[in-house]
C-alpha cells in the first residue's frame, strides 16, 4: 500500500479531500434536467469504479503489504463495520442529493454537513473523550447557529418567492403557473440527511483498535461495495415515492444522454478521490502526521467550499431581497468561528 512519509504529503491530501468533498455536487447542478435518483445510479458506479481504480494501484504498490493482504488477515467485524458505514453514508447522501434538488447546495451542505458536524463531535467526545470540552461544546453551539441562519435565510427566500404568485388555475384550464414552494420540504430532506451523516466516520473508526488496522484502501473498497449495493435497494424506494415530481421508471435510466451519465459518474469519482485521500491522510505515521487543528479545519472546511459554489457559481440566492441575502453569507462567517474553536479544542486538552 502507498502510505505517504512526509508532513507536505499528508497535508495536501487533506487540501485534496477538502476540495473534492466541497465541490462534488456541481455535477448534479450541471444536469438540471436528468432525475437525482437516475444520477444517483451513475453516482455509485462512479464511487465503486473510483475505489477499484485506487485500490488495484495506490492499493497494491509501494509496500510489503497490499489491501488484498489486509483483507485476508482483518477481522470480519472490521469489515462489517466499513460494509455498514458505507450504507448509512449511501442513504445520508441521497437524502442530500434529493436536498439540493429541492434547496441547493448553498442551504442543503450548511445544514445538513453542518449538522452531521454537531453530530459526530458529541459522539466521538462521549466515545473517546478528547480535547478542551469548553470549545468543543462553545463551538458546537456556534455551528448550530450558523445552520439555524442558512435554515432562516432559506424560509425567508421561499416567503420570497411565494409573495404575490397567483392561486392554481382552475382544473379545466391547462395553464401552467408558477406554484408555491413550502421551505420545509428541502429543511427535513437536509436535516435527516445530516442526522445519518454524522453517524458513518464514527463507523469507519471502529475498524481501527485490534490486533491489525483495517487499512485505508482495503477501507475504501468495503465502504464503496456499500455504497454500489445499497443504491439498488434505497432507489427502490426513490423512484416509487419521489422528494420531487412524479414517479419514474427505472427504464427512464437508459434515456439518459452521454452528458448525463458521464456527470453522474464524474460526480462520484470526484467524491471517492476525497475519501481515498482522507482515509490515507488518517494512516500516516505520527511523526508526520497532519495536526488535528488542522486536519479537521481542512475537512469540514468543504461545507464552506460548496456554500460558496451555490452562492457565487450558481447564484442560488440571485432572486432574494436584502433580509435573506444577509443572513446566508452572515451564515459562513459564523461557521468559521464555530469550526475554528472545534478545531483548536485538541490543542487545549485539560489534563
Amino acid at each position: 500500500m502507498t502510505i505517504p512519509t512526509t508532513y507536505m504529503a499528508a497535508l495536501l491530501l487533506c487540501v485534496l479531500s477538502m476540495l473534492c468533498w466541497g465541490s462534488w455536487a456541481n455535477t448534479t447542478k450541471l444536469a438540471p434536467k436528468w432525475r437525482f435518483e437516475l444520477y444517483y445510479f451513475d453516482y455509485a458506479f462512479g464511487v465503486f469504479l473510483a475505489a477499484l481504480l485506487i485500490c488495484f494501484t495506490f492499493g497494491t504498490y509501494g509496500s510489503e503489504i497490499t489491501f488484498q493482504d489486509n483483507l485476508t488477515i482483518i477481522r470480519l467485524r472490521s469489515i462489517a463495520y466499513a460494509l455498514a458505514a458505507g450504507i448509512v453514508f449511501n442513504l445520508a447522501n441521497m437524502l442530500l442529493v434529493a436536498a439540493i434538488t429541492v434547496a441547493g447546495m448553498a442551504v442543503a451542505f450548511p445544514v445538513g454537513i453542518g449538522l452531521a458536524l454537531v453530530l459526530g463531535v458529541v459522539i466521538s467526545y462521549f466515545i473517546r473523550p478528547s480535547g478542551n470540552p469548553s470549545f468543543l461544546f462553545l463551538g458546537m453551539g456556534i455551528v448550530l447557529g450558523a445552520i439555524f441562519l442558512a435554515a432562516y435565510a432559506y424560509k425567508l427566500l421561499q416567503d420570497e418567492r411565494n409573495k404575490g404568485l397567483p392561486l392554481p388555475p382552475a382544473p379545466e384550464t391547462k395553464r401552467k403557473q408558477p406554484v408555491k414552494v413550502s421551505p420545509w420540504k428541502g429543511l427535513v430532506l437536509s436535516i435527516i440527511a445530516g442526522l445519518l451523516m454524522g453517524s458513518f466516520y464514527p463507523l469507519i473508526e471502529m475498524t481501527r483498535g485490534y490486533e491489525i488496522d483495517m487499512g485505508p484502501y482495503a477501507i475504501l473498497i468495503v465502504f464503496s461495495t456499500g455504497v454500489l449495493l445499497s443504491t439498488f435497494v434505497f432507489n427502490i424506494f426513490f423512484i416509487s415515492f419521489p422528494v420531487q415530481g412524479k414517479p419514474v421508471a427505472f427504464s427512464a435510466y437508459f434515456k439518459g444522454t452521454f452528458r448525463q451519465h458521464f456527470l453522474g459518474i464524474a460526480g462520484g469519482i470526484i467524491w471517492c478521490i476525497g475519501l481515498a485521500a482522507n482515509l490515507v491522510a488518517s494512516s500516516v505515521p505520527p511523526d508526520v502526521h497532519v495536526g488535528p487543528a488542522v486536519s479537521y479545519g481542512l475537512g469540514q472546511g468543504a461545507v464552506l467550499i460548496s456554500t460558496l459554489w451555490g452562492l457565487l457559481v450558481w447564484k442560488e440566492f440571485a432572486d432574494s431581497k436584502d433580509k435573506s441575502r444577509l443572513f446566508i453569507w452572515l451564515s459562513i462567517p459564523v461557521f468559521v468561528v464555530g469550526l475554528a474553536l472545534i478545531s483548536i479544542a485538541p490543542l487545549y486538552a485539560r489534563n
